[in-house]
């Protein structure tokens, strides 16, 4: 792709994207930059993926075909009007933070501003995000190839309506750490029996994996996967109904819930 990237912030999202763009090989590092408040954050940045760091965001959005605002929403305002007069022109302006709507980004910027919003997780540094996004009416077709290679070279992009969005950060933007929660668990349980902890993620990640795979690749509805493993009278079903007794698909309803209530919130 012959497009500049930059990054202004460079949180655990930001290093999770430029990790799977860069490990992706569709731009190399020449054509990245990122800007940090701190010294410490853009050296070790520049270190760890070989990129050209800066504390300064101007310059970051001066060099940018493509620019990935990566700060907490909080802090958005302050940002928008610090870079918005270095902007390109034609520059597509990406959003990471969880309730920044469209409308609110061109009254920031300008109606004719290229705006993507997103909603990516941290799976994206080991090439297995998962990547929803929306664009406003000025993006073209030929930008939204470019945007969708981009998302999908971290794992993988959904282009979904914006009354969808708030809905994301529960289902799939911070629910990787639901999953390593239950991973934690399912390890904890093995340890209880005996098995060694090493082995008792590797196992337990890897069933999780798989699971996952398993739904991606067969198209199979996951209850009817589920039913699969269960036989009469057998453990597996033994286990599922312990953890219905302990409401376990509430407790994930719920979780789920008080993300969305903050997501919203966080925006307001």
């Amino acid at each position: 792709m012959d497009k500049t990237i930059g990054f202004i912030g460079c949180g655990n999202m930001a290093r999770a994207i430029m990790g799977g763009i860069l490990k992706s090989g569709l731009v190399d590092g020449q054509s990245v930059r990122a800007s940090a408040r701190t010294e410490a954050t853009v050296a070790e940045v520049e270190e760890q993926f070989g990129v050209k760091t800066t504390k300064d965001n101007q310059s970051v959005a001066a060099f940018s075909d493509i620019v990935f605002l990566a700060v907490k929403p909080d802090q958005y305002r302050e940002l928008i009007e610090e870079i918005k007069g270095s902007l390109k022109e034609d520059a597509i302006i990406i959003t990471i933070a969880a309730g920044i709507t469209i409308k609110w980004m061109e009254e920031q910027i300008s109606p004719e501003a290229k705006i993507v919003r997103t909603m990516p997780n941290t799976p994206s540094l080991v090439g297995e995000g998962m990547t929803a996004y929306c664009v406003n009416e000025v993006v073209t077709d030929a930008d939204l190839e470019d945007v969708q290679a981009i998302l999908d070279s971290f794992g993988k992009a959904e282009r979904l309506d914006e009354s969808l969005m708030d809905a994301i950060p529960a289902v799939s933007g911070s629910s990787p750490a639901y999953v390593f929660m239950f991973i934690e668990a399912l390890a904890d349980g093995a340890v209880l029996q005996g098995i060694p902890r090493k082995q008792a993620y590797q196992l337990a990640a890897q069933a999780v994996l798989g699971a996952a795979k398993m739904v991606l690749e067969t198209g199979t509805h996951p209850g009817e996967l589920k039913d699969a493993v269960c036989s009469p009278g057998g453990a597996t079903i033994e286990a599922v109904a312990a953890l219905e007794k302990h409401q376990f698909k509430g407790a994930v309803l719920s979780a789920m819930e008080a993300c969305g209530r903050k997501s919203k919130f966080l925006g307001e």
